[in-house]
């Protein structure tokens, strides 16, 4: 069996009045991500670790955050095409494990919501998607509440 791994990152700027979306959810937050699409640094992570174990360059190569078909999309709507693409190159996704870093809000409640969001997408179960949340302990852009990270590992198998 031809196994591949992948890791991804994704950072994003948090500004008042904005949806916070996280793995296909919407947290209740004061604050969200700036972004071109929905901002969900989970999902966008997760892409760039999909297409990384693939080698197929990065979610911006694929879904360039200055074309307006992706103005606002739903990330979900990019994980699936991610999925699509890799697939048609011969791989199926095995597993994913991912921390999104945060201070604010605590999102551990959500992250049983968030693994039935992304199975449900990339048809894994749901023992194969890890999901973990740490806050930086009011260090750096994370711990003042200025931004958000979402870092992520895939595992593909290549047919």
């Amino acid at each position: 069996m031809n196994i591949r791994i992948g890791q991804g990152i994704d950072f994003h700027k948090l500004e008042k009045g904005l949806d916070l979306w996280l793995g296909g959810v919407k947290i209740p937050s004061a604050t969200g991500c700036v972004a071109h699409s929905d901002g969900d640094v989970l999902l966008h992570a997760i892409c760039d670790a999909i297409f990384g174990a693939a080698g197929m360059n990065d979610i911006g190569f694929h879904f360039p955050d200055n074309d307006p078909a992706y103005k606002n999309i739903d990330s979900k709507k990019l994980l699936t095409e991610t999925c699509r693409l890799v697939a048609g190159k011969g791989f199926s996704l095995i597993n994913i494990d991912s921390t999104v870093c945060l201070e604010k809000p605590r999102i551990s409640s959500f992250t049983g919501e968030m693994k039935k969001a992304i199975s449900s997408v990339t048809g894994l179960p749901e023992n194969c998607v890890g999901i973990k949340a740490t806050t930086t302990e009011k260090m750096g852009f994370t711990g003042r509440g200025e931004g958000i990270v979402a870092l992520a590992v895939v595992l593909l198998s290549a047919k």
